[in-house]
């Protein structure tokens, strides 16, 4: 391969209001290379690929690209040049089908069924589930992602920018992309490749560049590192230890009994007479590939679909099949959904108030009148427990990184004290320090009585803080299993359905269960 660099970024500076995102970086990127980029939450990465994307321009620097000086100055002049990015946050349309918004990203060259035809070809060879007809907003997280990846992919890109590009697939779809990605590497295409997954960094790339508050703090070969030395070049420190002790299981918090909805959009997943029991002092984990039922499941927990049948979710002994969120929340429960912007946090709102979303400390229940001193003294106790970069109360949701804004909404929705907390994807995007503190505030809000449930697709994570587990494949829940007695291989072999049926399976079985993975 020519050894004139594909990609030379120098002094790059980008400064904000209230921060110095990039400040004087420099990056070299060879064909063929796979290239990492690691840093800790707000630590300058996503803008430094939106700088080279052309979404956002910097303050100083110059970028070379294929030995010459180039100015880039929109995505469209990115894409002309051989750039693809796909983010972290989603850039499509919810009210298009995914292969409109591909379209749009592809200009004029090709009709509208051809790039169908091109969608499912692409999707196909690279093993990843797209329907090109499917409207966005009925798509989950991973869908999506797998869709921004086609979309990528489908521009034969020289350089393929990926951000977080695994935080929402399942392992088997991880070796997939590896599959792609290592093709693409030996076509010539340079990929810079973003992840706060150590392991996978270790695993794919050739050469990582790290960077701590803006700047560059070391260039490595990442298989010559360990993940520790990895995590003390981004974050200054190795991540703490979990200390996961036994479940001490009380009370029962959720019950759900022969759950059964019928899908309401036309390309959802029907729930089919889902059975499961959360009790207090617990932490349950729901395994699955991305679709198969998830978002309608929470969405009924969480009060959002008031369809269910009575008596077929019961909160504490309550009858809350049909009961609203605010109603919801008063008797304890609090949700954290999967995607950050635009259902966890408003984005154009500052911090202080998204606490009002799910929090009515600051309200005077009399008057309704807003006490702003109370709701930005919260937020800004939210913002240092849970050590969110962010400038301040007043910042908007959207200012933020994602990682930062992750730990923002489960801060506030810990901070609230829940009785029985449901959570999806609690980790999304976060660096290796925060995800470990948001895992350590859940164990915390375990062993102090309270009942979780979490919806995750990174099985290391379940497998690191879950009591118990159960897998959800096309809207059926499988068994449940205490996590010691799990592996990953079976647990993958339920994701696709095959599991044993249990007979008559009643509460005093699991509660079994967890005695004897105690003992």
């Amino acid at each position: 391969m020519s050894q004139t660099p594909r990609l030379v970024l120098r002094g790059i500076t980008k400064q904000y209001p209230a921060v110095r995102a990039n400040d004087s970086v420099g990056l070299t990127v060879m064909p063929g290379q796979i290239h990492a980029v690691l840093g800790e939450n707000g630590a300058g990465k996503s803008t430094l690929m939106k700088i080279i994307y052309g979404a956002v321009q910097p303050d100083a620097g110059q970028i070379e690209w294929n030995g010459e000086r180039v100015t880039i100055t929109s995505p469209a002049q990115a894409r002309a040049l051989g750039i693809s990015m796909v983010y972290q946050h989603f850039s499509l349309f919810d009210t298009l089908t995914a292969a409109e918004n591909v379209l749009l990203g592809l200009g004029k060259s090709m009709g509208l069924m051809e790039v169908i035809d091109r969608i499912r070809a692409v999707a196909g060879e690279y093993g990843l589930d797209v329907n090109p007809l499917r409207p966005v907003h009925t798509l989950s997280v991973g869908e999506r992602q797998r869709v921004e990846i086609v979309r990528a992919l489908l521009t034969r890109p020289k350089l393929l920018i990926l951000d977080e590009p695994t935080s929402v697939l399942t392992p088997q779809a991880v070796d997939k992309l590896f599959v792609t990605l290592r093709k693409l590497a030996e076509q010539g295409c340079s990929i810079l490749y973003i992840s706060h997954k150590l392991d996978e960094i270790r695993a794919l790339c050739h050469h990582c560049t790290v960077l701590r508050g803006g700047k560059v703090t070391g260039e490595v070969d990442p298989a010559q590192e360990s993940n520790a030395s990895l995590s003390r070049l981004m974050i200054g420190s190795e991540p703490p230890a979990l200390t996961h002790r036994p479940a001490r299981p009380g009370a029962l918090a959720l019950e759900v009994r022969g759950l059964s909805l019928a899908k309401q959009d036309p390309f959802g997943m029907d729930l089919r007479d889902v059975s499961l029991d959360v009790r207090a002092g617990e932490i349950v984990g729901i395994a699955g590939v991305s679709g198969n039922g998830q978002q309608e499941l929470m969405a009924s927990l969480s009060g959002e679909d008031p369809r269910g049948t009575p008596g077929s979710v019961m909160l504490f002994g309550r009858d809350v099949s049909r009961a609203s969120p605010r109603a919801l929340r008063r008797q304890g429960m609090h949700f954290v959904p999967e995607e950050r912007l635009g259902r966890g946090a408003v984005p154009t709102l500052s911090l202080a108030h998204n606490v009002l979303l799910t929090r009515t400390e600051g309200v005077d229940r009399r008057s309704g009148w807003l006490n702003m001193a109370a709701i930005r003294q919260q937020a800004a106790g939210l913002i240092e427990r849970f050590n969110v970069k962010a400038g301040g109360p007043e910042a908007a949701a959207k200012s933020l990184s994602g990682g930062n804004l992750q730990k923002y909404i489960v801060g506030r929705e810990i901070e609230a004290g829940p009785k029985l907390l449901l959570i999806s994807q609690p980790t999304w995007g976060v660096d290796v320090g925060a995800a470990a503190q948001i895992r350590g505030e859940l164990l915390a809000l375990r062993d102090a009585g309270c009942a979780v449930l979490v919806v995750s697709e990174e099985l290391d994570e379940l497998f690191e803080i879950c009591d118990r587990l159960v897998v959800i494949a096309q809207g059926r829940l499988s068994p449940s299993i205490a996590t010691a007695q799990a592996s990953v291989e079976r647990i993958g072999e339920w994701m696709s359905g095959l599991w044993p049926e249990p007979v008559n399976r009643s509460t005093a079985a699991i509660e079994g269960e967890l005695v004897h993975a105690q003992a």
